[in-house]
């Protein structure tokens, strides 16, 4: 079992209660907008980190984390991207690749709304954990918590954030 905490849009603010809800999980994974290397780093050295660079990432972000990453999980096909869409509006370069060969987790961030939506024609579960920095017009900062084993996707958590 892998117990994943997951969060996006960041945008350089790191709030202390990440790393107490964080705790328990095994990796943290970042679909997006970090805002700094620094608090990349800062992630990446309380647990192991995946993530994926965002529109308003820079170079030295750009240069460490991918577009787009695609990796397995515990069996499950996962693959996480900043500006994704979510189902029936994928944004133009996922509906071409999403089509042909579709992960069983579909992540993104982008939009500071936190989705959890099974795409049935695809067989996959879409996540978004919302915002959980403090730049953006969200007014509840968000992540995710959840785990994968054998296969499954299984105790998901909505965290909310204090204002």
């Amino acid at each position: 079992m892998t117990r994943i905490g997951l969060l996006s849009d960041t945008h350089g603010y790191l709030d202390d209660a990440v790393f107490k809800h964080f705790e328990q999980c095994d990796e943290i994974w970042h679909a997006g907008d970090f805002g700094s290397i620094e608090l990349a780093n800062k992630l990446a050295a309380f647990k192991p980190l995946r993530g994926v660079y965002g529109n308003i990432d820079g170079k030295d972000i750009r240069q460490t984390y991918p577009e787009h990453l695609r990796f397995m999980c515990e069996d499950v096909d996962v693959w996480m991207t900043h500006i994704g869409g979510y189902p029936d509006h994928y944004s133009p370069f996922v509906k071409r690749e999403i089509y042909t060969k579709s992960p069983k987790l579909f992540i993104c961030g982008h939009s500071h709304i936190l989705k959890v939506i099974y795409d049935q024609k695809l067989s996959l579960l879409h996540l978004n954990p919302g915002a959980a920095g403090k730049q953006g017009w969200h007014k509840i900062r968000t992540m995710l918590r959840f785990c994968i084993s054998e296969e499954k996707i299984h105790t998901l958590e909505a965290i909310e954030l204090q204002k």
